[in-house]
């Protein structure tokens, strides 16, 4: 079936401007582009775009597509502005919920607070006799109630992980505050979610996703659900021919190997398998982030690291083993340095490219290193309107310079890809658009933070399309409107080259189309 598209605005993103007035779909695929006059007679039937503007499809270079799920049926505490609207939030949330079952949470932020304070266990236990875990919207931090604590057997006593903090007052008490390795603790006691209850959470997600626009997403899933066939299997489920979206899955490196010598199966070309990834530090928000220098609001920290040069060099060797690419997450300057280290000593095949996943905060001397490296970046926009003002405290003004550069890394050559690291941040691709060519918030009047740093429309649109496809090593086949290439489209009803700033993130998506097939209508 050839099917005509026109009577729209269609940019390629081959080069700035570029457009086409129709395109022609065949088997999933673009085999035409040209004028609605010379591709008429080839076509079986045809869709009037009704003057929407076709982009080629916006992709999420780095998300968890289940845990995106998860927050969406579950209790979002990332609008609490207070303390005490956080404390609301919790009080009337599950009234009903047994002694036996878990209280969690997910989002919340303490820097969205004027006082930034943090709850302590205390008041949790004023919530519900239920053992609770609030998940940070970092994720590398938890509150935890007393009755959580009890059952991790966390006490006075009990000694920091190697890889994490207990938080404690002023009598060597836990305060309820685990950040990184220490909340595994008690993550660990949740019971594993079932393949009912994960099928579940990606269905819920994949809708979403579709509704915004999102035709595929770079997904950090496998290895956080117990067995990893459960979640696996929840995609197969989820994703297919009935279900068209493109999900490329990074496998943890903790279920790496069991995934390779067992010869897991995917579902190409919906669902295909991704680079072993694993982690080197923190967040920002939570002060884990691993700086060469300290912090400059905390000065007797540098953040920390969630793992040992030895067992970097250990994974990355393992993933080179089996010919694999890595994906790290690294947000400070210092995790950068030691994931650049791992890379020139273990080199990446042939053909691949590691995925540096954040890079927020960079050098002059890693970036250099950068460049002579087949590495591509995962880089979330998003991160600019959610962590400023207060990272510029956190960082000071001498490490600015590669805070968050987008524009630097692009000038640069780098390959760049836009994600949100949902259920971290919003998912909507046009928040992550807005935030590359403002570098402030929606609603906000001032030139931007850091403005230099802003991106051309082009750019940031890039990030979404070209950029994403770069990453998963398919520029060749996605990302453009070009005959050979994916007929995955991305309709608005606003043309995001031409509106105002504001109105970018008021458009609504017309159709979200995979493979030729409308698995959206707005």
């Amino acid at each position: 079936m050839k099917t005509l598209w026109h009577n729209g605005t269609m940019y390629t993103m081959e080069q700035e401007g570029d457009q086409v007035e129709a395109l022609l779909t065949e088997n999933g695929k673009v085999s035409a582009v040209g004028t609605y006059g010379d591709l008429k007679e080839r076509a079986d039937n045809e869709i009037d775009l009704q003057g929407s503007v076709l982009y080629p499809g916006f992709v999420d270079s780095h998300m968890h597509m289940i845990g995106h799920g998860e927050k969406l049926l579950s209790l979002d505490l990332s609008k609490a502005t207070s303390a005490d609207d956080m404390m609301d939030m919790l009080i009337n949330a599950h009234p009903d919920l047994k002694s036996d079952e878990w209280f969690i949470g997910e989002g919340w932020n303490e820097n969205n607070f004027p006082d930034k304070k943090i709850l302590t266990r205390h008041e949790l236990d004023k919530v519900t006799d239920s053992p609770m875990i609030l998940k940070r919207t970092c994720r590398h931090a938890a509150l935890a109630n007393s009755k959580a604590l009890e059952l991790a057997g966390i006490s006075k006593d009990t000694l920091d992980p190697e890889d994490g903090v207990i938080m404690r007052d002023a009598n060597g008490e836990p305060t309820g505050y685990l950040k990184e390795g220490a909340q595994e603790i008690v993550l660990a006691l949740i019971p594993e979610p079932t393949e009912e209850s994960l099928t579940r959470a990606l269905q819920k997600s994949v809708d979403d996703l579709l509704s915004l626009g999102l035709t595929g997403g770079v997904t950090d899933d496998l290895g956080y659900y117990g067995d990893y066939k459960n979640p696996l299997q929840a995609f197969k489920n989820v994703i297919g021919e009935q279900k068209k979206f493109r999900a490329h899955l990074l496998r943890r490196s903790t279920v790496f190997q069991q995934l390779k010598e067992e010869q897991a199966t995917y579902n190409e070309p919906w669902i295909e398998p991704g680079e072993m990834k694993f982690f080197i530090d923190g967040a920002l928000g939570g002060k884990t982030a691993l700086l060469s220098k300290p912090y400059a609001d905390t000065p007797e920290t540098f953040g920390m690291t969630v793992i040992t040069d030895e067992e970097i060099g250990a994974i990355v060797s393992l993933a080179r083993k089996y010919g694999e690419a890595i994906a790290v997450h690294v947000i400070g300057d210092a995790a950068v340095e030691k994931a650049l280290d791992a890379i020139e000593k273990y080199p990446v095949p042939t053909g691949k490219r590691d995925r540096l996943i954040h890079v927020n905060v960079l050098r002059e001397d890693l970036v250099e290193r950068m460049e002579k490296l087949p590495v591509i970046l995962d880089i979330q926009p998003v991160f600019v309107s959610s962590d400023f003002p207060w990272v510029m405290d956190r960082l000071g003004e001498d490490r600015l310079d590669w805070a968050y550069a987008w524009k630097k890394l692009l000038d640069r050559g780098f390959i760049c890809g836009g994600g949100s690291d949902a259920p971290i941040e919003e998912v909507d691709p046009l928040l992550g658009i807005y935030a590359a060519a403002t570098r402030r918030k929606p609603g906000e009047t001032h030139e931007g933070y850091l403005p230099d740093e802003k991106l051309s429309r082009f750019e940031a649109v890039g990030l979404f399309t070209t950029g994403s496809a770069g990453t998963i090593g398919k520029a060749d086949v996605r990302g453009k409107l070009a005959p050979g290439f994916d007929a995955d489209f991305t309709v608005l009803d606003k043309d995001l080259f031409r509106v105002e700033d504001e109105e970018i993130v008021n458009a609504n998506v017309v159709m979200t189309v995979v493979a030729g097939e409308v698995m959206y209508r707005g």
